[in-house]
């Protein structure tokens, strides 16, 4: 497994497999997070909303998407890291989220990398995609 120190174009980071989402992981979270939004915890106002089900809060997958470009590098070493939502996380999805280096440069006297990262359901389905910047040295 490559490490920060000899990262290249190209190379995998460490898939970070979350879920299946339960109600419990959503109400515990809500808890956590303080974001009590009812569509998240209770099934029939997420189907009076027209969803067919409560889904994952956001800033759920969110932090598990982040923690692959930490747990490799450090959080230390992370400059930036943004994502997009494409696609709800649902109730009982299983979500693995990996990372590719896309490019090293230099910026602000440090070799870093870009690197892709993407959270997919046991579908296919993508509900995240994003970059994480990362200091190499």
């Amino acid at each position: 497994m490559t490490t920060p120190l000899d990262a290249t174009v190209g190379d995998q980071l460490p898939t970070i497999t979350f879920g299946p989402i339960s109600r419990a992981t959503l109400a515990l979270y809500a808890g956590a997070s303080g974001d009590h939004n009812p569509i998240h915890i209770d099934s029939d106002m997420a189907k009076a909303s027209g969803m067919t089900d409560v889904f994952a809060q956001g800033m759920l997958s969110f932090g598990v998407l982040a923690r692959v470009p930490t747990e490799w590098a450090g959080a230390d070493r992370l400059r930036s890291f943004g994502a997009r939502f494409v696609s709800m996380t649902q109730v009982h999805d299983l979500v693995t989220c990996t990372g590719e280096v896309t490019e090293c440069f230099e910026a602000d006297g440090e070799r870093r990398a870009r690197v892709a990262v993407t959270a997919t359901a046991q579908d296919g389905r993508r509900t995240l995609t994003g970059e994480a910047i990362i200091a190499l040295d």
